[in-house]
């Protein structure tokens, strides 16, 4: 079975730290884990579960999963982008910009699609402009600079911290997270 950043298009680490991998493909295959992680976690929810919310002010699963599929695409967008600027617009124009083509009201299994399509496709626009592009600042929300590789990581962290809200969803309906298998299948 291929590993979800093989599936993904990044390279795989070599593990033995002579530094053949570059940035770029660490980064790559970061973030397909990260997304696999986040599938593996929304894949422990009943479809009927989806609209479940912990709080009414909390966003559902479904808007969860809809929310990084949609950063997903602008962070692929803006920083493939070689005039990518994060003031630009705001977060309202980005998305109208990147994710117009998204079904307004997807299904879980769109959803769950859509995470795995969206990351193919922001993995080939980021590995197209190549890792020197990924070296050049880019303007942050915030008005300062960062390389777009430091923006890249933020976005995966970014990713990270929603799949920690899908796993804590899944608990709190009486299921237990996909990691949390994971770690207990290894005798952790």
């Amino acid at each position: 079975m291929k590993s979800a950043a093989a599936e993904a298009g990044a390279a795989p680490s070599t593990g033995d730290g002579s530094g053949a991998v570059g940035l770029l493909d660490e980064a790559l295959e970061s973030w397909a884990y990260a997304r696999a992680g986040v599938i593996e976690e929304a894949e422990v929810l009943a479809d009927d579960e989806y609209d479940r919310r912990p709080h009414p002010e909390s966003r559902s699963v479904s808007e969860l999963l809809r929310h990084i599929v949609e950063s997903g695409l602008m962070m692929a967008g803006e920083l493939s982008d070689p005039r990518g600027d994060f003031t630009r617009d705001d977060f309202r124009g980005f998305m109208a910009r990147y994710t117009a083509h998204l079904p307004e009201s997807p299904s879980p299994q769109e959803l769950r699609d859509l995470l795995g399509s969206t990351l193919e496709d922001g993995v080939a626009k980021i590995r197209g402009a190549g890792e020197i592009a990924m070296l050049q600042t880019i303007r942050r929300f915030d008005g300062a600079l960062w390389t777009r590789l430091a923006w890249m990581n933020h976005g995966i962290a970014h990713e990270e911290y929603h799949r920690g809200q899908v796993a804590l969803y899944a608990r709190l309906m009486g299921h237990v997270p996909a990691l949390t298998r994971k770690i207990r299948a290894a005798g952790g």
